[in-house]
């Protein structure tokens, strides 16, 4: 959606009339992925992109048609072998698209979402009940809801919806005859690192290939200096009670703590146990964390709270040097985003 949303504005502000076309499935060679949006007004204008240019006219049309007559349509084509080679594929594939007019209490939430960032999901009946085609239903991770359904549809979709915000992928679901389509926002997915270790070094730089916003919070200076962490998106040279607060703890963020060292992993904790980020771990051996468990339960926190940390951190590959012990926190890091798991234990070869 971000990618629309500078001329979605600015259409606004001037009046326009707006269509909203978004990736619902795509099968083979497709070039744009589930939930790419293409935007357009009976004027002529477009942003976005659905298909790479391939079935864009079509999708056009059927936009402003829809537009027109209120109702939305889900769209499918096919994508030649030629005419692949023409957009710069290998090969033809399948796109199946919605498109309908933009609804304005929808919009002016998910607007509203992004500049927050935070997570969500929107929510569209795109086949099966005719009466039902095209209607929305805005949610956020916290349950705040724009929009309905049926009661029956909501309550049956509900836990499904937020299941796919924690995994941060849009989803097709079937719920009896009605067909939806979960498209899924979330901010830039980012990951904090409490503790200018070595550790710490390597995680930020693997976490930066796979498309990470990277912070280090340490008030060492020995630690959380320039020197050691020119790599990073943002450097927080504070103790993480105060340190957390300038940055958004979103279900797009992953937590690692890594000093081991009660006086800066306690803090961080009572800041992110209560947030909503998907990802939680901290370094330790397995007695380690048992005390910072004893802790956290003196701290008035409870087990399915304190459950949510992986510790000891990491997957369990027999990691040794600390390169490889970012490795596994990394890895684990990628499993919790993409299965939506909470909490759980760790690599047992981590030591502390």
């Amino acid at each position: 959606m971000q990618e629309v949303i500078a001329d979605i504005d600015r259409w606004r502000e001037a009046g326009e009339k707006i269509a909203l076309a978004t990736v619902i499935q795509t099968w083979g060679s497709a070039p744009r992925k589930a939930g790419a949006k293409m935007a357009v007004t009976p004027a002529g204008q477009l942003a976005g992109s659905v298909s790479g240019g391939c079935v864009e006219g079509a999708v056009y049309d059927e936009a402003v048609a829809a537009l027109a007559n209120g109702r939305g349509k889900l769209l499918s084509f096919g994508v030649a072998d030629e005419t692949a080679w023409e957009v710069g594929l290998a090969c033809g594939g399948s796109i199946q698209v919605f498109v309908q007019g933009l609804d304005e209490a929808i919009y002016t939430a998910v607007h509203q979402l992004i500049a927050e960032e935070r997570g969500g999901a929107v929510v569209t009946v795109i086949a099966g009940d005719e009466s039902l085609i095209g209607r929305q239903l805005f949610v956020d991770g916290a349950g705040r809801q724009v929009g309905q359904l049926t009661a029956a549809l909501e309550a049956e979709a509900r836990p499904l919806v937020q299941r796919a915000i924690q995994q941060g992928l849009p989803q097709r679901l079937t719920i009896g005859e009605v067909d939806l389509f979960v498209d899924v926002l979330l901010p830039p997915p980012q990951l904090i690192m409490v503790g200018g270790v070595h550790i710490a070094v390597a995680l930020a730089s693997m976490a930066k290939v796979l498309g990470y916003r990277t912070i280090v919070v340490d008030p060492r200076r020995a630690f959380g200096s320039e020197e050691r962490f020119p790599h990073v998106d943002q450097l927080i040279p504070k103790w993480p009670d105060k340190g957390l607060t300038e940055v958004s703890l979103n279900e797009n963020t992953a937590v690692a703590l890594l000093t081991h060292d009660p006086k800066i992993d306690d803090p961080a904790l009572k800041q992110v146990l209560n947030s909503p980020v998907f990802y939680i771990g901290a370094l330790g051996s397995g007695k380690t964390h048992a005390k910072r468990v004893a802790r956290l339960q003196e701290y008035g926190f409870d087990e399915a709270t304190i459950g949510r940390i992986h510790g000891p951190i990491g997957l369990n590959i027999n990691a040794q040097t600390p390169e490889e012990i970012a490795l596994s926190v990394l890895a684990q890091v990628v499993q919790a985003r993409r299965t939506g798991e909470q909490g759980g234990r760790g690599a047992e070869a981590q030591r502390g």
